[in-house]
């Protein structure tokens, strides 16, 4: 059975006007179940986890500045969120969704979160939305509880993984493969393992032929046991924050070719949705929505 990582908590009150789309993570669970995609026991509700697993990742003096609301001003303005207890408690379980996704992922092939790619989330900083990144805690999770050794993060979030990069780049156990917007946010890149840089107004043909040149060939020079998959859909061609001109059913061949991937190579997969911000939110749930049919027609 598909299980997903889901909370009430997970929409969180923002002030009117903000500009990120919260009302998204109400109304995917609501459409999966309305459409019959998923059931009530497809979903699970995550915790506040162990502190000690955002230490495998995360500086601990940064952690109990978050946790305690002690940023700096400068420091709590890049996250772009108005702090407070609910939010950070929100972050945290993210996380314990994404941890406890991996391993229902080693056991079913596949598993998901309705939230997460935190991506921009520094071992010592937070930004852009992100405060604790939920695939490299989920990756080192993985390795102490040894079940998995060598791990890859395909982030096809339209934004570069720039925290995940800056996390993993001297730990050769987790390969990180960043594919996204050249002039997008973050105007300065750090060095993911792979990045490929993808000009303004890319459009289907290409991004999936580079992708479907890609993928392949780095699975086999790098023998994951295990894949995070971070599916933003901040790449399709109405998105506010995205440059990139991928149609809804670009991006749904794009999830469909990395999905069949792992399940016809039998590398467990970890999808976290990351990014969308299309001005109709309805466009944001249906492309997101298409990543979890897509879990559902490959594997189950």
């Amino acid at each position: 059975m598909l299980k997903i990582a889901n909370h009430p908590i997970y929409k969180y009150e923002l002030p009117k006007g903000h500009r990120f789309p919260m009302e998204k993570y109400d109304l995917l669970p609501q459409q999966l179940l309305y459409e019959g995609t998923c059931t009530e026991e497809n979903f699970f509700e995550p915790e506040i986890p162990n502190y000690k697993h955002f230490f495998t990742v995360h500086d601990p003096e940064y952690f109990f500045d978050l946790l305690n609301i002690t940023l700096s001003q400068k420091a709590a303005r890049k996250i772009g969120f108005p702090l407070s207890e609910v939010l950070i408690a929100r972050e945290m379980m993210i996380a314990d969704g994404t941890m406890k996704a991996s391993e229902y992922a080693i056991k079913n092939g596949i598993a998901m979160n309705i939230a997460g790619g935190t991506h921009h989330a520094f071992s010592n900083r937070g930004e852009a939305f992100c405060m604790l990144n939920d695939q490299a805690i989920g990756a080192k999770y993985l390795q102490q509880k040894g079940l998995a050794d060598k791990i890859l993060i395909v982030d096809l979030d339209v934004h570069q993984g720039n925290g995940t990069a800056e996390i993993f780049q001297n730990d050769r156990s987790v390969f990180t493969f960043s594919m996204h917007g050249k002039s997008n946010y973050p105007f300065v890149k750090e060095a993911s393992d792979l990045d490929i840089a993808l000009e303004n107004n890319t459009k289907d043909a290409t991004y999936l032929t580079l992708l479907k040149e890609t993928l392949p060939k780095l699975i086999q020079q790098e023998k994951p046991d295990f894949i995070y998959y971070l599916c933003g859909v901040d790449v399709i061609e109405s998105d506010k924050l995205g440059k990139l001109d991928l149609t809804i059913a670009g991006c749904k061949e794009r999830d469909n070719f990395v999905i069949q991937t792992c399940y016809d190579l039998k590398i467990p997969v970890m999808c976290s949705m990351g990014g969308g911000y299309s001005p109709d939110v309805n466009t944001i749930v249906n492309a997101h929505a298409n990543t979890f049919r897509i879990a559902q027609e490959i594997y189950f």
